[in-house]
């Protein structure tokens, strides 16, 4: 079983995309912002992690910063799922590593689907 591990501070998103995913045959573990996502990594080696960019305590970018330098994070596939929509903000999230970046408002079922091409 693939596991994915959201990261977002919006409870509706995350059960949104909690319940989507558990539906798909994921794995999934939830952090409410960026800290809690790095505890969380310390113990769960996802194989995708969906970063929201503006979150309290440590923010997606800082947290992709964090998750970059652990080699035992190196396979996880990251996308930010993020309400800056701004092309610097894309660019810079795209340029930390990021393997995706999806502007919110989203499609739950396209951003399924980006995951499944993502991890096979």
């Amino acid at each position: 079983m693939k596991k994915i591990l959201i990261v977002d501070d919006e409870p509706n998103i995350v059960m949104a995309l909690e319940y989507t995913f558990k539906k798909n045959n994921f794995e999934v573990f939830i952090a409410r912002d960026g800290q809690e996502a790095l505890n969380i990594l310390e113990v769960q080696l996802p194989d995708v992690i969906i970063l929201d960019v503006m979150m309290p305590m440590v923010d997606g970018f800082a947290t992709l910063e964090q998750i970059k330098k652990d080699e035992r994070l190196r396979h996880c596939k990251v996308i930010f799922l993020s309400a800056k929509n701004k092309e610097k903000d894309i660019e810079k999230g795209l340029s930390l590593g990021a393997n995706l970046y999806v502007v919110k408002p989203f499609s739950i079922k396209k951003l399924v689907e980006q995951v499944q091409d993502l991890i096979q």
